[in-house]
């Protein structure tokens, strides 16, 4: 599995902090709390990273993944009852428009849940 062992360390901080903090909180606060995590696991983590969306070759829009770790994997942070399809989308949709190929979507829903994603831009 591509990025296997980032990915289990990501998955393993993910439990970690829903664990201490539980449902309820914005989905800033968990970002907030899984940064600290990852940093504590010595990972190259940053927040709000801004992406281009191109159509032919133009700018048409600009995203913020959540957090992107060590510039391999793309994480997408939910709070809500539980992840839906449309979640999914964005994620694969973050992962297409960057040379990232994997992509893990993770809720702090009353039950935590993730699922991971991977989509190769090679034509």
């Amino acid at each position: 599995m591509l990025h296997e062992e980032l990915t289990e360390k990501i998955i393993e901080s993910f439990y970690l902090v829903y664990n201490k903090l539980g449902y309820g909180f914005l989905e800033s606060v968990y970002e907030n709390a899984l940064l600290i995590e990852l940093k504590r696991q010595g990972l190259n983590v940053v927040n709000q990273v801004p992406i281009e969306v191109q159509y032919r070759n133009q700018k048409v829009g600009t995203f913020f993944a959540d957090v992107l770790v060590e510039e391999k994997v793309i994480l997408e942070l939910k709070s809500s009852r539980k992840l839906l399809q449309e979640h999914e989308f964005q994620l694969i949709n973050y992962l297409r428009a960057t040379n990232i190929e994997v992509g893990l979507l993770f809720n702090f829903g009353k039950k935590p849940e993730f699922k991971r994603k991977i989509f190769s831009n090679k034509s």
